[in-house]
């Protein structure tokens, strides 16, 4: 039977045996599932079920990379197939969910909207993977999309939970969601946390603050981590703005 593979694969036998991590990327196809269920539950109408399908691929989305890196399974398939994942679950997931939600009886300001989010997302995506050994890597250029997606998502998710309707929240989800697509593509700087090192022994202090943050996530979801993802895309606005005093009082000062 003839071999159909292609002749640089059949005389070099390390192309025959290259193939894919399995562990990391069934974190990111759990991640994709997850923002496609979202989009199916928009269109469904379960607009708070979205917001939960999106708050767990962010979930996982942060559990491949973390992964990777402790199991040293990083690939270029692996970089290239999150790049999609994000976009769908990032991108277009939240931007469905809230146009379905709030934004479709806005006329054009509502698609208007959502397609800045898209945009905006799309477009971090492709600075982040060009920027990738270039820039500090203790810091975001621009709000990460997951972040900005759990903001969305968080905020359809605690405002359903409170009895609202889109109809009364669209222009609250209107401005945020153009809030986000903006800010996913500034220059605005935000701590990205990967100067952690899990493998270090951490003060017991440390471990006693992740138990009381899960606590506190607890009590109340919706409301909690809307409120922490909120605190962290302004926190971006802050620390710009303390960089910015520091630099003009340093300029202000006698030689």
């Amino acid at each position: 039977m003839p071999d159909f593979r292609p002749r640089k694969a059949l005389m070099n036998p390390e192309l025959r045996r290259r193939g894919i991590y399995i562990v990391p990327n069934l974190f990111t196809t759990g991640a994709l599932f997850a923002g496609f269920y979202a989009i199916v539950q928009a269109m469904n109408g379960q607009f708070a079920d979205a917001g939960v399908a999106i708050f767990i691929a962010m979930v996982l989305d942060g559990l491949d990379g973390r992964v990777a890196r402790l199991t040293h399974t990083q690939s270029a398939f692996g970089a290239e197939y999150d790049s999609l994942s994000d976009m769908v679950s990032f991108g277009a997931a939240p931007a469905l969910v809230v146009y379905e939600w709030a934004l479709k009886g806005m006329g054009k300001l509502g698609w208007i909207a959502a397609f800045i989010y898209c945009a905006g997302a799309a477009l971090r995506l492709a600075r982040f993977n060009t920027n990738l050994g270039i820039i500090d890597k203790r810091y975001f250029q621009g709000l990460p999309s997951p972040a900005a997606a759990a903001l969305v998502a968080g905020l359809v998710w605690v405002l359903i939970d409170n009895g609202w309707t889109g109809q009364e929240a669209r222009w609250y989800a209107c401005t945020l969601t153009i809030f986000a697509g903006v800010t996913m593509v500034s220059n605005v700087r935000y701590y990205s946390g990967k100067d952690i090192n899990l493998r270090r022994s951490v003060p017991f202090i440390v471990v006693a603050a992740f138990a009381l943050g899960f606590a506190l996530v607890s009590t109340y979801p919706p409301g909690v981590l809307f409120a922490l993802f909120l605190g962290y895309a302004l926190s971006g606005y802050v620390l710009t703005a303390l960089s910015w005093k520091s630099r003009r009082q340093g300029s202000a000062r006698p030689d």
